[in-house]
């Protein structure tokens, strides 16, 4: 396995900043599952893969989320999503016309109805408590949204992105992310993103922006061994 953080981002998040909204058990873990459906192994060892196995309880299954995934055998493979890993460093920020709220556990009801619509990838009831989440609303209503997910070693994702269909075409996507650009990097931190790799509009808007691809990866759906 790679020693870059980011080709096992969710071990070195659950391993590190982001323990408390996880667990571990031996060389395995998982966050709790209305945080985010993801596990990791600290290496793909026999012994990791026991420990995952454990992991899942009454679940039935582990979702592994790396640039690569590859499952001993007895384990059954439910499903997978290919993604895109992309940095932002080249990316230059900009002032925005819009402004911007920090959202709390109060406004998840309407962030859920949000991620609901717009379907940027897994967001549950705690997810919130991940990172930052910025959102801007019209007359009230939350018409755009986007936050911070996982955090390994030096490195903030970008993640849940989302516009309300009548609200798109106007730049907020953009402007919520540089926004959300300039707040990691103040921290000291690089910004980066996963996305699917079937969402070409949104691999055009990012690389429009300045990112770079760095890598394939994959959420991998398993079952362990009966």
């Amino acid at each position: 396995m790679s020693d870059h953080v980011l080709d096992n981002a969710v071990w070195y998040s659950i391993e590190g900043p982001q323990r408390e909204l996880g667990e571990i058990d031996g060389s395995a873990g998982r966050f709790h599952p209305d945080v985010a459906p993801f596990a990791a192994l600290r290496e793909p060892t026999a012994e990791a893969w026991d420990d995952l196995a454990k992991l899942t309880g009454d679940d039935g299954f582990a979702c592994l989320f790396a640039t690569k995934v590859s499952e001993p055998e007895g384990w059954e493979r439910l499903g997978s999503v290919p993604a895109i890993q992309m940095l932002s460093d080249d990316v230059s920020t900009g002032p925005s016309a819009f402004e911007f709220i920090d959202l709390s556990a109060a406004d998840v009801p309407e962030m859920l109805e949000l991620v609901a619509e717009a379907q940027p990838g897994p967001f549950g009831p705690r997810t919130i408590e991940l990172g930052e989440y910025i959102g801007h609303r019209v007359d009230g209503r939350l018409v755009a949204m986007a936050g911070e997910r996982l955090r390994s070693g030096e490195y903030t994702e970008i993640s849940a992105v989302s516009t309300a269909t009548d609200f798109r075409g106007r730049g907020l996507a953009t402007a919520l992310m540089f926004e959300l650009i300039d707040r990691i990097r103040d921290r000291g931190e690089t910004p980066y993103l996963n996305v699917a790799s079937s969402n070409t509009n949104a691999i055009r808007l990012y690389e429009a922006l300045g990112f770079a691809v760095r890598t394939e990866s994959e959420a991998v759906f398993l079952r362990p061994p009966t």
